[in-house]
């Protein structure tokens, strides 16, 4: 028990000074909540280790993903240098997040993590090779105009005009830069109104893990209008009644190659050669819609086409 702890000390340690780009004296805030206190403290012990000033803050879990912490914990983050924020619901689309990055606070969200992911999975990937090929990726999002998955007999359309694309490289050395650890994708806000037709997801998807079987969502103008599958009447219950939530809020590329497919959309999304689509709030990168809720989900191995140029095929991304 003691060598794992001190092996999740070093490789946090790793995670602070590679990628965080952490300095002596930084003012460094961990925020855990009761299931994620142990990686907590380990990233809090390591980050004494590394002179760093550090806080651990263990706050209530959150409801969902996307929902605003306690504004304790926004003055907090907003307060510090580096933030690393192991928990099991996503602040990556808060305004708590988003905030804190102005202030410049370097952060990374970490929603979900394992010790698994530590010690077999995402962290331990070449992450200047993730940061290169995700940069790559995002400069396709930026350039195109429109969007087409295909899965089977379904495809998915929607349009990217005028959006910008999202590296979440996993390297965050830079006032208010931010993004997931692990990390590997490059993403985008469609644009609202503009999503039209139906996708299969038979990967995984937030507030239900790893897929039985396959999910069938339909949408028109932007919204998801109806979904099939053993599942479907879970994730609508995550979505819940507030329209806002059944918004396409965005198209993402996995770009890590050291991901597996393990039911937290932490690591799936990542996976090297997937897909993955949201519902709900985008307003934190370059969308419109706030709506208190962020629900991904992952496909395995879709085309997607960029303004009808093949960028995914078979698990490969075509650059």
């Amino acid at each position: 028990m003691m060598s794992e702890i001190k092996s999740l000390m070093e490789i946090a340690k790793k995670l602070l000074m590679v990628n965080m780009g952490i300095a002596k004296g930084e003012r460094l805030l961990v925020l855990c909540d009761d299931a994620t206190q142990g990686i907590g403290d380990a990233i809090f012990q390591a980050g004494m280790e590394v002179k760093a000033r550090s806080f651990l803050l263990c706050m209530q879990k959150l409801e969902r993903s996307g929902m605003e912490p306690d504004e304790l914990v926004a003055k907090a983050m907003a307060m510090s240098d580096v933030v690393m924020a192991p928990t099991s619901a996503s602040l990556t689309h808060t305004q708590a997040r988003k905030n804190a990055c102005s202030c410049g606070a370097r952060i990374a969200t970490m929603p979900g993590i394992t010790e698994d992911m530590f010690f077999n999975g995402p962290i331990n990937a070449d992450y200047e090779k993730v940061e290169k090929l995700t940069k790559n990726v995002t400069v396709l999002l930026d350039k195109a105009r429109s969007a087409r998955i295909v899965t089977g007999k379904h495809t998915l359309l929607m349009s990217l005009e005028g959006r910008r694309g999202v590296p979440s490289t996993g390297i965050y050395r830079n006032k208010g830069e931010s993004g997931n650890l692990p990390s590997g994708e490059a993403y985008i806000a469609p644009l609202e109104g503009t999503a039209t037709g139906s996708v299969l997801i038979d990967g995984s998807c937030v507030g239900i893990g790893l897929l039985d079987s396959p999910l069938i969502m339909e949408f028109d103008q932007g919204l998801l209008l109806d979904v099939k599958g053993d599942r479907a009447d879970r994730l609508l219950k995550v979505l819940g009644d507030n329209s806002n939530a059944r918004n396409l809020a965005e198209l993402g590329i996995g770009t890590n190659d050291k991901a597996r497919l393990t039911g937290v959309i932490l690591e799936d999304e990542k996976i090297y050669g997937s897909v993955h689509i949201a519902m709900g709030s985008n307003d934190t990168f370059g969308g419109k819609v706030a709506a208190g809720v962020h629900v991904d989900a992952v496909m395995r191995s879709p085309e997607l086409y960029l303004d009808d140029i093949l960028v995914v095929k078979d698990g490969k991304i075509w650059v």
